[in-house]
């Protein structure tokens, strides 16, 4: 079963953490200095805030997958496409490694489809993982010193990128 994902970027993370804990009746299931996560079932939903110096906002979406069959599913929907698409292999990101792919929709937002592998004990990879695997992942090189680690790289844009538009409802 697939899971929607919304990353949000906040400018105050206790303030916006006691606001979701409000809107949802529950405490992040993971809190840390700069980021915390509610993996909700009702709705089924994987929201995560962070405070890492990205414009406050909606940072990016995603659907969250718990298999690599699954995982490799959406990578052929992606594939139908007229867009890049960005992999990234056992990444680690938001205190977790994750096989990822990245796509932009045409109003310039981002998509991640991601199978989580493992918790992690830092928010991205560290200086040595990205030395390691820069050749063979690419995207992964500037995650150590990217105030917005979990952002598609390589030609897919984030959304903070794409223009600035305001619609009602």
């Amino acid at each position: 079963m697939k899971r929607l994902h919304v990353h949000v970027a906040v400018d105050q993370l206790t303030t916006s953490i006691a606001f979701y804990e409000a809107m949802f009746g529950a405490p992040p299931t993971v809190r840390k200095p700069d980021y915390a996560k509610w993996m909700l079932e009702d709705p089924r939903v994987n929201f995560a805030i962070s405070q890492r110096g990205a414009t406050p906002g909606l940072d990016h979406l995603g659907i969250q997958v718990e298999s690599a069959e699954e995982l490799a599913e959406m990578q052929a929907r992606l594939a139908t496409l007229a867009t890049p698409i960005t992999s990234e292999a056992a990444t680690t990101c938001c205190y977790a490694k994750a096989d990822k792919h990245w796509v932009t929709d045409a109003q310039g937002i981002a998509w991640e489809t991601f199978h989580t592998l493992d918790s992690a004990p830092t928010f991205g990879a560290d200086a040595r993982t990205v030395a390691a695997n820069a050749g063979s992942i690419g995207a992964a090189a500037s995650c150590a010193t990217d105030a917005s680690c979990c952002a598609p790289r390589q030609g897919v844009a984030p959304s903070a990128a794409a223009p600035a538009t305001k619609s009602c409802c």
